[in-house]
């Protein structure tokens, strides 16, 4: 079986999500089978595992509705798609897409790094579901990052394929000595961006009520937002990192009393997972995801409730309590692996490869 994964997503600057589930499957993929990884900038090499490469057109270009043309001269018996969107028309292979969440559709803010006539055509997508559909169904099967995407995709009967799960996962970012022993001081954080649906307002006005805990916001904030947040809450105690490497965001959660998020939507979570796997217990929106993930271990308030954030940030002083579910977290998050998402993930291609044969 000729295997090509479509790398062209993966970031040149720093992981998000995407880039992110890219990087991981295709590393412990290689490992399980030979594969042959597109990509569309050679800078997207040093974040990959040192595997055989093609250069292909980018998947914004205006090209992309016949990116297959160019695959076809490669012979794959199978493609995967980290994303939905991959052109299609042409192709006589078998092709395997990937559908991470349904965020977009109630949050139809595009990303700001995309083209102009990009952001436009995202916003009209979003609209309507029949474009989604028609992309599934031109695949030979689908996978998505969990199961609570998993439901919303049936519920909206996105796609005729066959659908499986293929978790999301996180990447070791530290070492951490367990168990732990409760960290001195209160130092909260929070990882992710600062688009509406993610709350980030509702952490702060939590923080103001919380004298005693610093916010530690890790991710690149423009500087007009930083200085609405800062205004939001005077009182807050907000230390804004404007982007970290994994070392230096590994460090600062190792000195953590939680990881918090107010997020009204995700399709996965890996922050919650980043911060399990060091003993860090994470307090987080009340969401069917975050559900999923955190189980019994994390601590849950409804978003846009700061005064029950503080509230269950208050929960962890109790004697025992953080040490309880610092414990818990690390037992939660050995669910999520790179290794394990590659299997399930290698058992679809192979099913695939098997049908279009047959």
């Amino acid at each position: 079986m000729r295997l090509v994964v479509d790398c062209r997503y993966v970031r040149i600057d720093h992981h998000d999500g995407i880039s992110r589930f890219t990087a991981g499957i295709v590393r412990e993929l290689g490992k399980r089978h030979p594969l042959t990884m597109l990509i569309s900038d050679h800078r997207q090499l040093d974040k990959l595992p040192p595997l055989p490469w093609e250069l292909v057109s980018g998947p914004t270009s205006v090209r992309e509705p016949w990116v297959a043309r160019q695959v076809r001269k490669l012979e794959p018996d199978v493609v995967f798609s980290p994303m939905q969107t991959m052109g299609s028309w042409g192709r006589d292979y078998a092709l395997v897409l990937t559908l991470h969440d349904l965020i977009y559709y109630e949050n139809r803010t595009p990303p700001r790094d995309l083209p102009s006539f990009v952001r436009a055509l995202w916003r009209v997508y979003h609209l309507m579901w029949w474009p989604q559909r028609m992309l599934l169904n031109r695949a030979d099967a689908v996978v998505t990052v969990s199961e609570t995407s998993a439901g919303l995709i049936r519920k909206h009967r996105l796609t005729k394929r066959p659908l499986t799960v293929v978790q999301n996962a996180a990447d070791e970012i530290g070492t951490p000595d367990l168990p732990r022993a409760r960290p001195e001081g209160g130092r909260l954080v929070y990882m992710g961006s600062f688009m509406s649906y993610k709350g980030v307002d509702t952490l702060v006005r939590a923080a103001a009520l919380l004298p005693d805990h610093e916010l530690h916001l890790m991710s690149r904030v423009r500087p007009e937002e930083r200085r609405r947040l800062e205004q939001l809450a005077p009182q807050a105690r907000l230390v804004f990192h404007d982007g970290a490497t994994d070392a230096q965001y590994a460090d600062v959660l190792a000195g953590a009393t939680a990881l918090v998020t107010a997020s009204k939507a995700e399709g996965f979570g890996i922050p919650l997972v980043e911060a399990m796997r060091l003993g860090t217990p994470v307090v987080v929106s009340d969401i069917p995801i975050f559900r999923e993930i955190g189980g019994d271990a994390a601590l849950y308030f409804p978003a846009d409730d700061p005064d029950a954030l503080a509230q269950a940030v208050g929960a962890l002083e109790r004697p025992g309590e953080w040490e309880r579910r610092s414990a818990a977290s690390v037992d939660t998050a050995a669910r999520f692996t790179w290794s394990a998402s590659a299997e399930r993930l290698l058992d679809v291609v192979r099913g695939v490869a098997a049908d279009r044969a047959r």
